[in-house]
């Protein structure tokens, strides 16, 4: 299953998601962009330094339902500088049964 990572600001078209799904379509896995949800608002981290972004990462996501324990779960980020929001997905994802696979560019 792929999961893209909440998105920091709400848009129209969350380019993002459009990836993941394109990406789904090719590989012939479901997308689950739900299941992982925002639990308080935080500001874009791309600007952010690390210590900062920890600070704001806290108790930030949260996982919704069971649809994703037990599954392999492909995470997908549209930006990677330090991993933090990636890492703190993940570890909730791993509390809750995933098994993960990351995807990061630059």
């Amino acid at each position: 299953m792929i999961v893209p990572t909440p998105p920091s600001k709400t848009r129209a078209v969350q380019p993002l998601f459009q990836i993941a799904d394109e990406v789904g379509r090719l590989l012939s896995l479901p997308v689950d962009k739900t299941s992982v949800r925002k639990t308080k608002a935080t500001p874009e981290l791309k600007n952010v330094d690390h210590a900062k972004r920890l600070e704001l990462l806290g108790g930030a996501h949260s996982i919704q339902g069971e649809a994703l324990r037990g599954q392999r779960v492909l995470l997908l980020d549209d930006l990677y500088q330090s991993g933090a929001t990636l890492n703190a997905i993940a570890r909730l994802l791993k509390e809750e049964g995933a098994s993960l696979r990351s995807l990061h560019w630059r």
